[in-house]
């Protein structure tokens, strides 16, 4: 019998298909469409999830050999820019690349891992009995696994399947507007920056704010230019095009953008979008189902943390659901993906939610937007939202275990990147005594002289026990791991 099937092929689907390959476990992939859809999503990553692509060896596989991960000098929220060099701690990290980049790497990867994804495979029904669930498929035999992951976005079959409620609020009062152009390469700046005569400059990659909209400039690596807009109370009927595209940005910036049709290869996008859903599922299991990213959670797209939460979604569930498989779970363990990553999506419903909120027109708007950049002059505030778009303000319940890390995400350290390749439990031990005891089989030890303390890292990365001797080792190893 599979272990694990996961219904979905895209980036949150795949990245738990290899974590769970990673730990042992046995995925099948079953996804609808037939071919990658080609349709332009997400256009980066930003958050902790580069550097954990970084600690999986999956980073330097969309950038160059060798590449490591850099914190972003800046970032963007409710269209203010955010200069972050001068924070002491810079959590938040970004990676430019397309979802289809993303989507093609982690096939590549799951197919090395011996990952079998089948497309054409749509799910159209579901049933539960101990130890296992059937999976009804389109036109195809029925397929039987321990255990099911809807990793089929915000319209998820399989979350209809089960019954779980997504409850949330819509709005329909917005229309987004996206697309791919061209402009006359005199408008682009040494900086990326589209100056538009009677305007000004759209600075690259950021969401400008005016009274009367807001809009985006995307000059991306390699030639491909995109404008996205977002009015309000402006109505659309018929097919989305370059003409409605170009009409919006002028009315958006008060003056005429002269926007030309993409060049170079496509697929070219041009998309428009009314209003937003902000959902989260009521629970996140149904006995042997779960949901991850989409399935699980929408939210406005604004500052990019999509991927973000999905990917995270699934470095968290796959080390579990391989554990009760293995039979190295402790009782709870599974219920612990829910409790850890339900109040994340949380967190970025708020902030994307109040992110839109300051993007909107209007005097009280604009109000409020002026108290709000004078806060963002205060370096603590700057702070606290680089570690809000990050995640890097998560912090997970770890029982007993004390200390300043227990429950966060690990910092980078030394030995800590080499040593996280490949999922499992990691001590870092600076003494080079400390003993796992039963567990031994369970966790790789690394000696860190260059360390002041001792972790023991999940295979997630986030920090369970932190010490010096052995007082309270084993009690946390107890509370995540079963003994041999």
């Amino acid at each position: 019998m599979i272990d694990v099937i996961i219904a979905g092929a895209g980036p949150n689907g795949l990245m738990l298909a290899c974590e769970l390959a990673l730990a042992g476990a046995r995925p099948l992939v079953l996804e609808r469409l037939t071919e990658p859809s080609g349709e332009q999503r997400a256009n980066g990553l930003v958050g902790q999830v580069v550097r954990m692509l970084d600690r999986r060896g999956l980073y330097e596989r969309l950038t160059a050999p060798g590449a490591t991960p850099e914190p972003a000098p800046g970032f963007v929220f409710g269209a203010f820019p955010i200069g972050l060099n001068d924070l002491p701690d810079n959590p938040l990290y970004t990676l430019m690349v397309p979802q289809h980049r993303v989507e093609r790497m982690l096939v590549e990867r799951a197919a090395e891992l011996g990952v079998e994804v089948r497309r054409g495979h749509e799910v159209t029904g579901l049933s539960q009995r101990e130890g296992s669930v059937t999976v009804e498929l389109r036109g195809r035999e029925p397929v039987e696994a321990a255990f099911l992951v809807g990793a089929d976005g915000g319209h998820s079959t399989v979350r209809k399947l089960t019954g779980i409620g997504f409850p949330g609020v819509t709005t329909d009062a917005s229309v987004s507007r996206t697309g791919h152009v061209s402009v006359l390469p005199e408008m682009v700046g040494a900086d990326g920056g589209l100056g538009v005569p009677g305007f000004g400059v759209i600075p690259p990659f950021r969401h400008l704010r005016t009274e009367r909209g807001l809009i985006t400039w995307a000059p991306f690596p390699g030639g491909a230019q995109m404008v996205s807009t977002t009015e309000w109370d402006q109505p659309a009927e018929g097919e989305s095009s370059l003409d409605e595209l170009r009409a919006s940005a002028s009315r958006v910036l008060g003056t005429d953008l002269p926007l030309r049709p993409p060049t170079g290869p496509g697929p070219h996008l041009m998309r428009r979008l009314f209003g937003g859903n902000t959902r989260i599922a009521s629970q996140y299991r149904a006995g042997r189902v779960f949901l991850l990213g989409d399935a699980a959670h929408v939210h406005s797209a604004i500052g990019g943390p999509g991927l973000n939460l999905g990917l995270q979604d699934a470095v968290n569930l796959g080390w579990k659901l391989a554990a009760e498989l293995r039979g190295h779970a402790p009782e709870g363990l599974l219920d612990t993906y829910e409790s850890e990553r339900s109040p994340a999506a949380r967190r970025v419903a708020m902030h994307t939610q109040a992110q839109s909120l300051l993007t909107r027109p209007g005097g009280d708007v604009t109000a409020l937007r002026e108290l709000f950049g004078e806060l963002l002059d205060q370096p603590g505030t700057r702070q606290h939202i680089a570690n809000l778009m990050s995640g890097a303000d998560i912090t997970y319940d770890m029982g007993p275990a004390t200390g300043p890390l227990v429950g966060r995400w690990a910092p980078d350290l030394p030995g800590l990147r080499a040593s996280t390749r490949i999922g499992r439990p990691l001590l870092l031990d600076p003494t080079g005594t400390l003993d796992t005891g039963p567990w031994a089989s369970h966790v790789d030890t690394v000696t860190t002289p260059e360390l002041d303390t001792a972790l023991l890292l999940r295979p997630d990365c986030y920090v369970a026990w932190q010490g010096t001797t052995n007082d309270g080792l084993h009690e946390a190893l107890g509370t995540w791991f079963r003994p041999s």
